[in-house]
């Protein structure tokens, strides 16, 4: 595979940071969307996959995350984060027209990939949703009600069952790991009301992939908000003992086989 190459833009709120992972012949572009505090590096080996399968891939950093400008963590309204890959989506459209568009969103990026595909589904080939904060996340009603939010980094041991998945998430300059925004929160909440309230996803493609032993984003209460928003063609996979980022599992291989078999079947 090519290196990544990099791609600066005006977001909504100042300059970001993307990656492309190019292919010489692409049958298909792959957006992926990262969570909360990590950027789009730590979804190289995904997008490695991704290309040998016959995917050009895109990723930005979103505001106040990796190497995009902003005040770490900080998102007042992800409606903008929404618009911001947008922005990624036109630009891997300029560079490979016609070619259909895969959303892979993983928990913060997986809520923002489902509120995109309300908003742009209609030009999508598919959704893939990977341990997505969507439906219930009783976190953010527990931190809002504190007066000061704790300075708790996420304990790393709850990203997988690969002890040097978490040792590599703790040792990352570009992870963040500090306390919530309170602002970031209250846009969490909005966000979560307005995909409840956004309606089916019709005929759109979509597979949602989630850990069992999810303690970061609990598979139940993920449960509730697909069920709010799937379509027609909706499919699940919960892989038995995961934790949260099933792309980083043990068995990460089989994650990724899981979702290039989708890939394989919604594409002419």
């Amino acid at each position: 595979m090519s290196e990544a190459q990099e791609i600066t833009f005006t977001g909504t709120r100042g300059p970001l940071t993307a990656r492309h992972w190019p292919h010489p012949s692409p049958r298909y572009v792959a957006l992926l969307i990262h969570g909360y505090g990590e950027h789009s590096g730590r979804y190289e080996h995904v997008a490695a996959h991704l290309v040998r399968h016959g995917a050009a891939c895109y990723a930005v950093d979103h505001m106040g995350h990796g190497r995009s400008s902003g005040e770490p963590v900080l998102i007042h309204d992800f409606e903008e984060v929404v618009t911001d890959v947008h922005q990624l989506e036109e630009r891997a459209r300029a560079d490979h027209p016609w070619l259909p568009v895969v959303v892979i969103g993983h928990s913060m990026g997986g809520m923002i990939a489902a509120r995109y595909a309300q908003r742009y589904g209609a030009d999508l080939a598919g959704l893939v949703l990977s341990g997505p904060v969507i439906g219930s996340w009783d976190v953010i009603g527990v931190l809002l009600a504190m007066d000061d939010l704790p300075d708790i980094p996420i304990d790393p041991a709850t990203l997988s069952r690969d002890p040097a998945v978490g040792a590599a998430y703790a040792s990352d300059p570009l992870v963040w790991h500090g306390p919530f925004k309170r602002p970031t929160l209250q846009a969490f909440a909005r966000t979560l009301g307005q995909i409840a309230g956004g309606g089916s996803l019709g005929n759109l493609p979509t597979l949602w992939i989630h850990g069992e032993d999810d303690q970061l984003v609990p598979l139940s209460g993920s449960r509730g908000g697909v069920e709010a928003i799937k379509g027609a063609d909706f499919s699940e996979r919960v892989f038995p003992g995961a934790r949260h980022e099933v792309f980083n599992e043990t068995n990460k291989d089989e994650v990724l086989e899981e979702v290039t078999a989708f890939v394989d079947r919604i594409l002419p």
